[in-house]
């Protein structure tokens, strides 16, 4: 005997007037199939007398579920056999045992329900396609620890186990456990469920608990695999042990405490059976905890043991998962009735005879303690325990032996059916119980949902008040709900606050809950609220700091309407008028001394490439194209080449004057008259020579520049090569370093014009211009670089006005006086000089 009645005498009072076997026959009855039934009517035995008062009740409380459990299959079975069109004309029997919640204690019966049918032996055989078992199915255990024992073994020959309370989800391995099936949710429906409750309430600093079981393991783990999905940070993992007798249980529980105490946590995921989950807050309560919120589930949270510890309110607020079940209309009526037939000594005697058929002695597990149980003692918890599960699963096996044995509404034919024959019929069609439709899914579990409970305690008495449902979505009735807070508000769990839109979550420490909200810097965006950075925004796009979006760049150029280009034009405005107003001038006293001395027509031709050169500054202002970028160079350096080339001859015929002039007479031809007309002639082919070498080598081009403004595409011309670029402007500082060298030591008497220092002045402002020009070029990345080159054409076109032409057109309006052949002699008119011996 494995489980003495010592302890039923403790905790129920032993009941003489009954016989004590007679309760214990009603789990044995024959039939045309046999279903094994696994029900948990007792437990451990060592020392029995010497556990706790919370133990005892453990035990009182597993003998009661157990003993349900098994009226409630024993109840189906009869509905079934008195049904006449689920199985006419076939009659179901049964066969259950005690698993004691013991694994080698549930592999004896496991075992027996092997046997081959009429036999106590296993046979050996290496194809067990027409082997036929003592059993065609096995209703239980509860336990996912003993279903992961007892699973393997019935998977093997391929029997169909339904279990009506094991939830773990590695049963779910349909691969390794073929032929497992449950008639409740998976506890990765469950983990679900809990992670959107601490969604919903915003929770995401929280400890979480689970008893070193499988249950509790089981469950933990796939809690923290789906939180870090979700936002949710764990500031403590723990165990808790379920043997509370172990000499290191105390201080396990205690550690635990302390440890959730110095995390600051104000919710709690409670993954636990009734017993370390009752020792895990008798240990709260005593070491001051605090209030705190409690995640819990039905594995504790319905159970009077838990409820029952001393000053069990002050922990806070319980909230939890009760799997959603309905009533079994009838099931207390039956179980009233049967109590009552086993006080008839005619009932229990025929209950032996069809106990005996079964030879359900060989093993000696049967529930020796039922008959010692009054319908008093087990009437209270007829309402709490559910029974729903084991009757959906003897339903669930009984539909599939209608669909193999093909019955119609009248009978059934009486051929042969394997246990694996049910797999095919179980994995497909829903079946009916009690107007309610239920299928095994994918996994082999059915799903009907939860619903979401609170502890409310109402003068004293506790009441596990429904305030929601879970079924793919979670509501909360959140008005329902009073937390332990003053104003009975949700209280906040966090170890952050929430970020604002625009702010990234930057990490303090080794937690990824822990840390600062730190604006987004310019040109990056916040993409979502668990980000812990900020997105860069593509090229194209720019973002102010603290953004949730990007935006597109605008394009950024010299436009026409801004005041900068405005008064940038009116000046190139002002260059053009004063340059034509000076060739007008100068075309007016063309034939003049003063004109023909400072080049007669080719001073004309040099104010006529002035004023394009300051036309071309309208290149600069508008939208930039590569035509454009091309255009810019090009018109600058054949432009100022206009004007330069015209002070060459004027320059050479100078230096031959002044510098050679034994020499002078005979190459002065070739420098002065209409000759002078071949060397500006000459030098604008050079130039436009290496403008093509300019085009040829690497023109500039458009250049999107998305680095330089913060919000803005800037648009300029880029410089793609710099030997070509200095290749095409350098030939014109030649030449105006030549002018430079010819003209600037001249001497002439006070009493004649010295036409030679307007070329001097002119090329040194050049030269001064360009230093600049050159520095801020090759360094401005702004719209300011178009603003540059505009300047410096203005600055170079007034330059040579001021110095070469203007003060010739001073003398010609307003000193008309000295407009003679003797103030303006030209060079070539002068005595040549002897050379001194």
């Amino acid at each position: 005997m494995l489980v003495p009645g010592l302890w039923l005498c403790l905790s129920f009072g032993c009941a003489a007037s009954l016989s004590p076997s007679c309760l214990a026959a009603q789990f044995h009855r024959p039939g045309d199939f046999i279903l094994g039934g696994l029900f948990p009517f007792g437990m451990d035995t060592v020392n029995l007398t010497a556990r706790s008062e919370p133990t005892l009740l453990l035990c009182e409380r597993l003998f009661t579920d157990g003993l349900i459990w098994a009226l409630g299959m024993r109840f189906a079975i009869d509905q079934i056999n008195n049904s006449s069109s689920l199985l006419p004309g076939i009659t179901l029997g049964y066969d259950m045992y005690d698993t004691c919640f013991e694994a080698l204690v549930a592999l004896q019966p496991s075992l027996l329900f092997l046997t081959r049918n009429g036999t106590t032996g296993i046979g050996v055989l290496c194809n067990y396609t027409e082997y036929q078992p003592r059993v065609t199915a096995v209703i239980g255990p509860h336990k996912s620890d003993l279903c992961l024992v007892t699973a393997k073994l019935f998977s093997s020959f391929l029997i169909p186990q339904v279990s009506y309370g094991a939830s773990s989800e590695t049963l779910s391995n349909t691969e390794l456990y073929p032929s497992f099936y449950r008639t409740v949710p998976s506890d990765k429906n469950l983990v679900e469920a809990v992670v959107l409750l601490l969604n919903q309430f915003g929770w995401n600093w929280i400890a979480t608990i689970g008893s070193d079981d499988e249950y509790g393991r089981g469950a933990q783990a796939l809690f923290l695999s789906m939180v870090g999905n979700d936002n949710i940070c764990i500031a403590f993992e723990g165990l808790i042990p379920t043997d509370l007798a172990e000499p290191n249980a105390k201080k396990q529980l205690e550690d635990t405490v302390k440890l959730i105490n110095s995390t600051k946590v104000n919710v709690i995921v409670l993954f636990a059976f009734s017993l370390p989950a009752q020792a895990l807050l008798e240990h709260s309560i005593r070491m001051g905890l605090g209030k705190k919120v409690w995640i819990g589930t039905e594995a504790w949270m319905l159970s009077d043991i838990a409820a029952s510890t001393p000053n069990i309110q002050s922990i806070g607020t319980v909230l939890g998962f009760v799997m959603r079940t309905g009533t079994v209309p009838g099931f207390q009526e039956y179980v009233a009735e049967l109590f009552s037939s086993v006080e008839r000594e005619e009932f229990c005697r025929e209950s032996r005879e069809l106990s005996r058929l079964v030879n359900a002695e060989v093993l000696d597990t049967r529930c020796q303690q039922c008959g010692h149980v009054t319908l008093g003692d087990i009437w209270p918890m007829l309402g709490v325990t559910t029974v729903q599960p084991v009757h959906v699963a003897v339903y669930g096996v009984a539909h599939a032996l209608h669909r193999a044995l093909g019955c119609t509404p009248k009978a059934c034919p009486k051929t042969p059916i394997r246990s694996w024959q049910l797999l095919q019929f179980m994995n497909t069609l829903p079946f009916e119980v009690n107007g309610q439709s239920f299928r095994f899914d994918q996994s082999h579990s059915t799903n009907t949902g939860y619903k979401l409970i609170f502890w409310a305690w109402r003068n004293g008495t506790l009441t596990s008040l429904p305030v929601g449902d879970y079924d793919q979505s979670l509501y909360i009735r959140k008005s329902q709900i009073q937390f332990h807070t003053a104003d009975h508000k949700e209280p906040t769990s966090e170890c952050f606050r929430r970020c604002q839109p625009g702010q990234f979550r930057r990490i303090k420490g080794f937690n990824l809950c822990c840390y600062d909200c730190t604006d987004c810097p310019e040109n990056t965006f916040w993409s979502s609220t668990d980000s812990t950075s900020c997105s860069p925004c593509p090229r194209h796009q720019w973002a102010p700091a603290r953004s949730t979006r990007c935006r597109d760049r605008s394009e950024r150029f010299l436009f026409w309407d801004e005041p900068l280009a405005v008064a940038l034009v009116t000046l190139m405005a002002l260059s053009t008028a004063l340059s034509c107003g000076t060739a007008l001038l100068f075309l007016k006293h063309l034939q003049t001394p003063l004109v023909q001395a400072a080049g007669g027509g080719r001073s004309l031709f040099a104010l006529l490439s002035l004023v394009l050169l300051s036309l071309s500054c309208c290149l600069y202002v508008g939208k930039p194209s590569d035509g454009l970028c091309t255009l810019q160079q090009l018109s600058y350096a054949l432009c100022l080449n206009g004007c330069f080339s015209t002070f060459v001859p004027k320059a050479l015929e100078i230096t031959l004057v002044t510098e050679f002039p034994r020499c002078a007479p005979s190459l002065l031809r070739w420098v002065t008259h209409s000759r002078a007309w071949l060397l500006v002639a000459a030098s604008l082919l050079t130039e436009a020579l290496l403008c093509l070498c300019h085009l040829r080598l690497g023109p500039d081009f458009l250049v999107a520049d998305y680095q330089s403004l913060p919000s803005e595409v800037l648009l300029v011309c880029g410089t793609k090569s710099w030997a070509a670029f200095a290749l095409l402007h350098g030939y014109n500082s030649c030449l105006a370093f030549a002018c430079f060298l010819g003209t600037f030591m001249v001497q002439t008497p006070g009493w004649r014009y010295n036409v030679a220092r307007g070329i001097t002045f002119a090329t040194l402002i050049c030269f001064v211009i360009w230093i600049f020009f050159i520095v801020t070029f090759a360094t401005l990345r702004t719209v300011l670089r178009a603003v540059t080159q505009i300047c410096t054409i203005l600055a170079t076109t007034l330059g040579i006005l001021v110095t070469y032409f203007i003060p010739k057109c001073y003398i010609m309006v307003f000193r008309p006086d000295l407009n003679t052949g003797d103030y303006f002699q030209n060079p070539t008119e002068e005595e040549p000089e002897e050379d001194s011996v």
